[in-house]
């Protein structure tokens, strides 16, 4: 497995440390127990009081930051950890697995997620000046860069806003075109112009993604959509495993065992059911499938997190 931990972090300033106290004092009054919230939205923060399993889900284009405690992220065969001095950026929809590694009731883990739309990217990219990737050089839509301090200021300056819910109105727009274009201007810059929406159109990669989702219950036909986005199906393969750390197979296998997963937990399917609406017409191909990514067989694994979530709720 390949390892993209963060690099050692140089020593804070003190207007970092302050912007880092200030950013859990807030979080932690917007959020008083284990759980999620969505001050606003597009934002949402993240309260655990100790170290989670990992759990499997979809990502989204997002800037993710850390105030405390610290989580790992894996894609694939990579592995990606971040802490309160380093951020992490994805920039299309990925299966990925997620477990927070460093939390305790005295020290909880807080975190911000921020979503990026593509085509807001893109506005920004055209009003800066930034110019558009050339060529189809393979990026890797997922990254962990440093926290610069410039960024820190401006998701600060974003959290404040929640404050002052008549001005937030007006100036969270502006407040998160200017994380984007610090975000463009940084580290990862090349990564989110990559995948970027600009004119209308998307990195064809992106566009494989998207199709790939809204069609994950039906039969996938690599030669066609490989055709469709104008490549060979080589390259195609070559392109998307570069992007998103997987095949389109494997991309599409986990979509489907993921609503699978939901549609036994939420709409209390059995698992021969929930595995024939997601596509398996085999209920035993079904079920080694799912074991194979979520260590249990449907059901049981599906009794696992009604009982995680009952015991959080009594918590």
């Amino acid at each position: 497995m390949d390892s993209m931990n963060y690099r050692q972090a140089e020593p804070e300033a003190p207007r970092t440390q302050a912007n880092r106290d200030e950013m859990v004092e807030r979080i932690a009054r917007a959020i008083r127990e284990d759980g999620t919230v969505e001050p606003v939205r597009g934002l949402r923060f993240h309260r655990s009081s100790s170290p989670t399993e990992a759990v499997h889900g979809m990502s989204a284009p997002a800037l993710c930051v850390i105030v405390q405690g610290s989580k790992e992220v894996f894609l694939g065969d990579n592995r990606y950890r971040y802490d309160p001095a380093h951020y992490l950026l994805v920039t299309i929809d990925l299966p990925i697995v997620s477990q927070v590694v460093e939390a305790s009731k005295e020290r909880p883990y807080f975190s911000l997620r921020l979503a990026l739309d593509p085509a807001l990217v893109g506005s920004v990219m055209v009003e800066a000046g930034h110019p558009m990737p050339r060529g189809h050089s393979d990026v890797r839509a997922i990254g962990v860069s440093p926290l610069d301090e410039s960024l820190m200021d401006a998701v600060v300056r974003l959290v404040r806003l929640l404050d002052s819910p008549a001005e937030a109105r007006f100036l969270t727009p502006l407040v998160t075109r200017g994380i984007v274009h610090r975000l463009l201007m940084g580290e990862q810059g090349g990564r989110l112009r990559h995948i970027a929406v600009l004119a209308g159109y998307t990195d064809r990669i992106a566009r494989a993604v998207e199709r790939l989702r809204r069609d994950f219950n039906q039969p996938l036909r690599i030669e066609s959509l490989a055709q469709e986005l104008g490549m060979s199906v080589s390259g195609f393969h070559h392109h998307f495993k570069a992007v998103a750390a997987m095949s389109p197979l494997q991309f599409q296998k986990q979509l489907r065992l993921l609503e699978a997963c939901r549609l036994m937990l939420g709409e209390e399917l059995d698992a021969t059911s929930a595995g024939y609406r997601v596509g398996y017409d085999d209920a035993s191909h079904f079920s080694r499938e799912y074991k194979r990514l979520f260590g249990a067989p449907p059901m049981r694994d599906v009794e696992r997190l009604r009982e995680a979530a009952r015991e959080g709720a009594a918590l």
